[in-house]
């Protein structure tokens, strides 16, 4: 079981492909923007009596290993470890490790760092910041490029629930069940993944939020000798530079938040918006095939209770099964460029062979040919379960169902389900129903939505702007499609975001970039 709310690290590398330039700034409007820095936030503040053991650490920057399935990166990425409190409210007892990477200025009128987290919850800075190289080669001139594995994921102490053998064996598992029996199943599936983690964990299970992350982000602040933090964040990213925005207002220096997620939304709130973003998708996509959306959308329907029914043989051995094939149906929503895929695959699909689409699912769901899978779904689950209040109980499901469906014929089952099943019996109890982003005073903070954003919902953008508070949070819209904006093309959204980052240009709230 993983949520689609995650942003896969190989989904962000692949979409993010345009060069970043800063071009000319076409679909906006010049006259909306406003030249100068930011105003100046209040003064900066760090979290109060951290030992010198943490804040004088002076990294130790050296060549980068190969990691979480990715080979090393060339030479002028280094990579190095950051000791963090295991516990923030006990700074001076035990610590753990962060893998930290980075890739120094290229010009002489740097600015700082530039912290960058990629999404997920679980994804792998250290991984998937090096990909990106190319696309930040206009932001590199003055920043140093910066990424992390936070706590729980990859180099950082990563957590794995689970082996590759029971993986593969929970694939099995019915995420929408019909029956007691599969009902039984598929609550006991979600017991048994958190007793894995909290073996795997230990003391570490209890200490994986975001905000245990946003701190860590200011400690990483301090030790780069940065006196404000500079953050670009995607999807789930977004959601992080929120709460650090909450708890160092004084800190905030420019921070971009691109695909954002809506932090007034709780668990079962965050599913909804799922269902309406991807179905927004899918609708999209069967409207640029020529077919009517609503007849598209039940042909799929009708396919996915044959697959539940009787799962579909593959060329690999293994059955595609419902929760596959809506997996595999899910993946080439994150961007248009993959969209022939789903075509091809649907179309497989309704001949009998479900191939294509497992290939999808096991793109998503990071297994290799060799039948290894990666862990960021673990670190995923680990971290939103420990954020996340809420817990809806079997009754509670079944009456949400009806409108899970009613909202999306296609995904809303699947998500009403896993509402209920991805939290259930975890072994820690969660911190908050929806996350605290205010931040007054704190300076300017670009939010970059995208119309056709099937992960994190366009609607998100404004309710992070109307919470972050007057004066903070600055929209900026694409009307394009996929999961995030900056990098996929717009020269109007690439070269605004640019000089926000590059020279403290603040567009008028409300730009739209066509």
């Amino acid at each position: 079981m993983s949520r689609f709310v995650r942003w896969p690290a190989m989904v962000a590398a692949a979409v993010l492909v345009a060069g970043c330039g800063g071009g000319s700034d076409r679909g906006g409007d010049d006259a909306q923007r406003r030249s100068g820095a930011p105003s100046p936030p209040p003064t900066a503040t760090s979290v109060t009596g951290l030992p010198s053991s943490l804040t004088a650490q002076k990294p130790d920057w050296g060549r980068c290993t190969a990691t979480g399935g990715s080979p090393a990166p060339s030479s002028e990425w280094r990579c190095a470890t950051l000791k963090v409190p295991l516990d923030w409210s006990r700074p001076e007892g035990a610590t753990i490790g962060l893998a930290l990477i980075r890739a120094k200025a290229d010009g002489n009128d740097r600015i700082g760092s530039l912290l960058f987290n990629f999404g997920g919850p679980g994804g792998s800075g250290v991984s998937t910041m090096p990909a990106f190289g190319p696309t930040m080669t206009a932001l590199r001139q003055r920043y140093d490029l910066v990424s992390w594995d936070p706590r729980g994921v990859g180099a950082s102490e990563g957590l794995r629930c689970r082996s590759d053998k029971d993986i593969q064996a929970a694939e099995t598992v019915d995420t929408t069940p019909d029956t007691p029996a599969e009902e039984e199943a598929y609550f006991q599936d979600a017991t048994d993944f958190g007793k894995g983690c909290s073996r795997a964990a230990g003391k570490l299970m209890a200490h994986v939020s975001t905000p245990d992350t946003a701190r860590d982000m200011d400690l990483i602040r301090q030790v780069l000798g940065d006196a404000r933090t500079h953050y670009f964040g995607f999807s789930y990213g977004t959601e992080l530079g929120g709460v650090y925005a909450h708890l160092f207002p004084g800190n905030v220096g420019r921070l971009v938040l691109d695909a954002v997620v809506d932090p007034s939304a709780d668990a079962v709130g965050h599913a909804e918006n799922q269902a309406k973003g991807f179905q927004r998708a899918l609708d999209d996509y069967l409207r640029s095939t020529g077919q009517d959306p609503a007849q598209g959308s039940q042909k799929i329907a009708d396919l996915l209770k044959r697959i539940d029914a009787r799962p579909l043989p593959t060329s690999s051995g293994r059955k595609l099964t419902q929760t596959l094939a809506v997996t595999g149906i899910i993946l080439p929503l994150y961007g248009a460029s993959r969209w022939p895929e789903l075509t091809s695959a649907l179309s497989a699909a309704e001949e009998g062979d479900g191939t294509r689409l497992l290939s999808l699912a096991d793109d998503y769901n990071e297994r290799d040919s060799s039948g290894h899978y990666g862990t960021s779904t673990h670190a995923q689950r680990a971290i939103s379960c420990l954020d996340d209040k809420e817990r809806p109980t079997l009754q509670e499901t079944k009456r949400l169902l009806p409108r899970f469906e009613k909202i999306s014929p296609v995904f809303g089952d699947f998500l009403g389900w896993d509402a209920a099943g991805w939290c259930h019996h975890w072994p820690v109890p969660g911190q908050y129903e929806t996350p605290e982003v205010s931040a007054p005073g704190a300076a300017p903070i670009l939010l970059v939505g995208n119309t056709g954003d099937p992960a994190t919902p366009y609607e998100g953008t404004r309710r992070m702007a109307d919470e972050l508070g007057r004066g903070v949070g600055v929209q900026l819209t694409w009307k394009g499609e996929g999961h995030v904006a900056y990098g996929r093309g717009s020269d109007c959204v690439d070269s605004t975001v640019n000089a926000y980052l590059l020279n403290g240009t603040v567009p008028k709230d409300g730009k739209v970039c066509s």
